[in-house]
């Protein structure tokens, strides 16, 4: 008996020992100081230029992970590389949550950029001949977007649907093909299109003015603003939070204005 006692006791001793050296508590994780966004380069990596000093001051540093399409820094985000991306809208995103299985959050909108329809062959709409071919994003939010760009130009008409696609045309006055293509490569066939109807960040990085240089551009009331976008969970961590207060700041409102003069807007 004597001798299981004495066995406890050393155990216990031991036990005490090692919280004494280890401490009773978990050890804290360490304060986040570098935030990862994932952005497309014009105008979203522009604005987050911007913001690097205001974040610097709430003393995190901010890296910029440059992206050209519109699913990588999607996944990038649900898989815990990019803590947050800004380049797209809150459609774009329920769609993509709902196709991958994705669990993104919106925290803030940010800006608005325009579409508008381009052309190297016409000066204006009533320039457009019969079966010509207008060209449009191919994933499914901006394509429908695009194609609201026509209906509202009374060029087309469709069926009731979420997203619009060529499929569901019910009046084409003018015969007008519609070509879907990965948007990024927009700009690129203008040359062999008769127009096409290109997302601004795109048309700004082929040095295109949606206020100069679009046949037609897209109502300001649109709700497609661009939007801040992190993972499930972390909307109200204390850096996204920071990063969400600056990029809502009237720096931001100030560069917008100046730097892009109505060919985007801010949003908040």
């Amino acid at each position: 008996m004597l001798k299981n006692i004495l066995k406890l006791a050393l155990l216990g001793a031991v036990a005490l020992g090692f919280v004494a050296c280890t401490g009773s508590e978990e050890p804290k994780e360490e304060a986040k100081k570098v935030i990862k966004v994932g952005a497309t380069p014009v105008p979203h990596s522009e604005i987050l230029e911007i913001v690097k000093p205001l974040l610097k001051a709430k003393g995190y540093e901010l890296e910029i992970v440059e992206f050209t399409d519109y699913v990588t820094p999607n996944i990038a985000v649900d898989e815990g590389q990019l803590d947050a991306n800004f380049f797209q809208h809150t459609p774009y995103l329920v769609e993509f949550n709902k196709s991958k299985n994705t669990k993104l959050v919106k925290t803030v909108n940010v800006h608005l950029e325009p579409m508008g329809l381009y052309s190297n062959k016409i000066k204006s709409l009533d320039e457009l001949a019969d079966g010509a071919t207008i060209a449009v994003p191919n994933d499914p939010t901006n394509g429908s977007r695009a194609l609201d760009v026509l209906v509202k130009e009374g060029l087309l008409k469709f069926k009731d649907v979420q997203f619009k696609t060529a499929i569901d045309i019910i009046e084409n006055p003018k015969n007008l093909k519609i070509k879907e293509l990965d948007a990024p490569q927009l700009p690129r066939v203008l040359d062999e299109v008769d127009a096409a109807i290109i997302n601004t960040n795109y048309a700004l990085a082929a040095d295109l003015n949606p206020t100069k240089d679009a046949l037609v551009i897209e109502s300001k009331d649109s709700p497609y603003a661009n939007i801040l976008v992190v993972r499930e969970g972390n909307e109200n961590k204390d850096y996204i939070k920071a990063l969400d207060e600056v990029l809502t700041s009237k720096e931001v409102k100030e560069f917008i204005a100046t730097k892009y003069k109505g060919s985007i807007v801010e949003a908040f």
